[in-house]
């Protein structure tokens, strides 16, 4: 059988609660009958001083002298001497037992003459018990002599030592029931503490077995505190922020590329469908669809480079040198076509970024700068370092953005004419740009050249860059 978690905290508390209980009360009963023992031969020792005090000192009432007869000293004693609970006092003159002094006890020791003959026999103090009807009795017997009186006297004192052990077993016995509620009122506690504690863990399996059955990630635990159970509730929110985050870029790939890729994929199988035997129109339609396929190829890389942008790990950050990378991009860029090919400014600077992502950034906005510009227009390419910022930038002499434009061009799949009147590519390029600088906790913007034309700049935090992906 399954226990719940719940149940075993419990059982577990309940254990070790009921193992400490036990280890006290078997303590309680072992110190108790051991001062009980200690407690029962200070007594018998008590009694045999107080009579060895009392004999040099005895008188008879009736002349006034020294007791001269060993039963009138002992009666003389048992007379001033009452017992405690749970004791009984006789004499023994010549062998025979005198009355018991008190209230009798519930056990008669001076009846047993056996007994009595033994004690008569004693020359010197002693103690010993002896089993009765009633249990243990511990005796001491003190021999008693008077020197006018020949006759052999004895002292008895018996503590029933069952009865006193009784008492506490009684204790121990209230001491146990006691010890059974309170384990269980700690249960009834423990259980709904438990329960209390543990909410949020079942509201976390509650909801992932919801989400498990749906695909609404959009539910989120709501457990106050700064406890570990509220830091597993918080962690649980984080992964589900994650999870949530991943469908919706799974859902935008799968949207982006069913979208752009339906269209070449028609256009090939129209093609294909229409290509006769003329070697002629075999060859146009070939370089046709190699053409569409070259498209479709870059269409796919640049989503996974989206998507990858809002994955961890899309960055692999090392110190980059700004100069070196402002003037290495430059000098890559100026295969792309006849421009006027500037410098602006170089940041003397070193920080810690993605080189690579960076590199990829600004080759996408001179490719873009590239397609709305010919070739007497101008593409400078600068960095620099202001108030904290990293700042990128690439400008052109081209026709610019409109103020309309500017921050949709940023979106997927949104094309822009070149100088020639075409729309080239797929429109991702500056969504790219825009991924690369956010995964670097940073931002891009257009802005309008001096001069004329459009200046894309990305702007980075220093204070950032150690803590993206």
């Amino acid at each position: 059988m399954r226990l719940s978690a719940r149940a075993r905290i419990v059982g577990w508390m309940l254990a070790v609660v009921g193992l400490a209980l036990a280890v006290s009360i078997f303590a309680t009963w072992t110190v108790l009958l051991t001062r009980l023992d200690r407690r029962i031969d200070l007594e018998l020792t008590n009694e045999v001083e107080k009579l060895r005090r009392y004999a040099p000192t005895a008188l008879d009432p009736k002349t006034g002298h020294p007791v001269t007869d060993v039963e009138d000293l002992l009666a003389g004693y048992l007379a001033l001497n009452a017992p405690d609970r749970w004791e009984t006092f006789f004499s023994i003159v010549d062998g025979n037992a005198s009355k018991i002094h008190g209230v009798p006890p519930p056990v008669r020791l001076d009846t047993d003459e056996r007994l009595v003959a033994r004690m008569a026999a004693a020359t010197k103090p002693q103690s010993d018990q002896v089993e009765t009807a009633e249990g243990t009795v511990h005796y001491a017997v003190i021999p008693v002599t008077v020197a006018a009186d020949r006759r052999p006297g004895h002292f008895v004192v018996a503590i029933l030592y069952d009865q006193h052990r009784a008492e506490i077993v009684d204790a121990v016995r209230a001491l146990g029931l006691s010890a059974l509620a309170a384990m269980a009122l700690a249960g009834a506690a423990g259980w709904f503490v438990a329960g209390r504690v543990l909410a949020p863990v079942r509201l976390v399996s509650q909801t992932a077995e919801q989400i498990s059955d749906s695909t609404d990630l959009t539910r989120r635990l709501d457990v106050p505190g700064d406890d570990d159970v509220a830091a597993l509730a918080a962690t649980f929110n984080h992964m589900l922020d994650r999870l949530e985050h991943a469908f919706v870029v799974q859902r935008h790939f799968m949207d982006d590329a069913g979208h752009e890729l339906r269209t070449p994929i028609t256009v090939i199988r129209g093609h294909l469908e229409l290509m006769g035997d003329d070697p002629a129109d075999r060859a146009e339609t070939l370089a046709l669809v190699t053409d569409e396929l070259d498209r479709m190829n870059r269409i796919v890389d640049e989503l996974l480079t989206l998507a990858k942008a809002e994955q961890p790990g899309f960055l692999a950050l090392d110190h980059v040198e700004l100069a070196d990378l402002t003037v290495s991009v430059v000098a890559k860029a100026r295969a792309l076509g006849e421009r006027r090919w500037r410098v602006d400014e170089v940041a003397e600077a070193r920080v810690p970024a993605d080189r690579q992502r960076l590199t990829q950034a600004l080759m996408q906005l001179v490719a873009n700068a590239v397609r709305h510009t010919t070739d007497d227009d101008l593409i400078a390419v600068g960095s620099a370092v202001r108030d904290g910022w990293v700042e990128l930038w690439v400008r052109d002499s081209g026709p610019g953005v409109a103020p309309a434009d500017r921050e949709r061009i940023f979106g997927r799949f949104i094309r822009g004419a070149g100088r020639t009147g075409t729309h080239d590519g797929a429109g991702l390029g500056l969504a790219i740009v825009r991924s690369i600088a956010e995964a670097h906790g940073g931002n891009v913007k257009v802005t309008e050249a001096p001069g004329g034309g459009a200046c894309f700049v990305m702007s980075i935090p220093l204070w950032e860059l150690w803590e993206v992906r």
